[in-house]
């Protein structure tokens, strides 16, 4: 019986290996998705307290549980355009190389399972703007997911910065 449950438990894992879990999440019009092992939490916009001579896309900082972490806007990140805070953005607390680091979105959507069959890598054309911070694009329902690589959307210089 042991080995019965043992095999279950095996098949089980690598059905899971077939899909990649994600928190989906909206900037502007496009969907994007963080594995959800990097995300730590989704909090609402508050509390934000700005820091001199910081680049534009550091939105401050917030005092989490007695922890002070920086906010990104990734609106700003990404140079989009920048869009008032509502009743739907929130700040999806990640952990970026050890740190804990907020990123503001303009909505979360959902958490879900990608089939990994799904994802393609992201095409060349882009792959040396985006792509350095992009682990693929994958087909749901007719729209594109564009699945960020969450420990690459700082350069090295900038996380120093952050640290």
């Amino acid at each position: 019986m042991a080995t019965d449950s043992a095999h279950d438990q095996s098949r089980m894992s690598l059905k899971m290996q077939d899909y990649l879990q994600v928190v989906s999440f909206r900037l502007g019009v496009e969907d994007y998705a963080i594995e959800i092992t990097k995300v730590k939490e989704i909090i609402l916009v508050e509390g934000i307290t700005k820091v001199p001579q910081m680049p534009s896309y550091i939105e401050g900082i917030i005092n989490l549980r007695g922890n002070v972490i920086p906010v990104l806007d990734l609106r700003k990140r990404f140079g989009m355009r920048e869009s008032p805070f509502d009743e739907h953005t929130r700040i999806i607390v990640t952990r970026m190389e050890g740190r804990i680091v907020g990123l503001i979105v303009d909505a979360v959507s959902r958490v879900m399972k990608i089939p990994r069959s799904n994802i393609q890598p992201p095409p060349e054309t882009i792959a040396c703007l985006a792509g350095e911070y992009l682990i693929g694009v994958a087909k749901l329902d007719g729209r594109m997911q564009l699945l960020l690589d969450i420990e690459k959307v700082l350069h090295a210089d900038e996380k120093a910065q952050l640290g």
